[in-house]
């Protein structure tokens, strides 16, 4: 069997959605005897070789635990309506939203690994409906855009797994809002819009639609002199 340790992940989430993942297991009716003993027993490992392990991780290990003996009980507890309550749906809400976090960072990867491969080649190339009141900017690499993004990444609050806002993360919606958002002349501030977001969540599902966007030549990118403020351009015909 192929050796886990506890460092190759972020966090016991993340440890939770590899098992989940590895196994095929269906996210929303999780095996918890054998997911728990399995992840006991990795913590178990890293104790007796003297490492260090995360506060976070032990006290995932006794949420675990706490979870399997509620299972055991021959009478589960019961909501206002009289019904079983399933001592997993805490657990399971918090995966889907991890996982949901998760998906949108291995996409945000895949879509920078793709850019970057290109930035040789303008990124407004093969445009010729961009207003003619744009010709004094200068188009920007995606090595500037990524300078630009992590700063205000850094700015941002952090990431809660726990306390994600699902409404924040629709891929079509966000594009939507970003190409409602241009002003009178089509031109929107990259920093403007990606500090109105809430969460680094939030920034990472905004410059996910705004690299969708310019790939499909609906906006383009620029920066009439360096230090100053990244423009977006809506561009005159989508």
């Amino acid at each position: 069997m192929h050796k886990v340790e506890i460092d190759q992940f972020q966090g016991p989430l993340d440890l939770l959605l590899y098992f989940i993942r590895r196994d095929e297991i269906d996210i929303n009716d999780i095996p918890i005897a054998k997911i728990t003993a399995e992840y006991l027993q990795i913590v178990e490992d890293m104790k007796s070789m003297n490492l260090s392990v995360a506060g976070e991780f032990i006290l995932m290990a006794a949420t675990l635990m706490r979870i399997k003996s509620k299972m055991l009980l021959p009478r589960p507890d019961l909501d206002d309506l009289g019904e079983p309550i399933d001592p997993r749906t805490e657990l399971v809400q918090q995966l889907i939203e991890y996982k949901k976090y998760k998906d949108i960072a291995d996409n945000l990867s895949e879509k920078w690994e793709a850019l970057s491969y290109q930035h040789e080649r303008s990124l407004t190339q093969s445009i010729d409906d961009i207003e003619e009141e744009i010709n004094y900017l200068k188009e920007i690499s995606v090595f500037e855009l990524a300078k630009h993004f992590k700063e205000v990444m850094d700015r941002a609050p952090e990431i809660n797994p726990y306390e994600v806002d699902l409404n924040t993360l629709d891929l079509s919606d966000k594009k939507q809002f970003i190409l409602s958002s241009f002003d009178g002349r089509g031109i929107l501030s990259f920093e403007h819009l990606l500090k109105s977001c809430k969460s680094k969540l939030e920034v990472v599902i905004t410059f996910i639609a705004l690299l969708d966007l310019v790939q499909q030549f609906k906006i383009a990118v620029f920066q009439s002199s360096l230090f100053e403020d990244i423009e977006i351009h809506l561009l005159s015909k989508n």
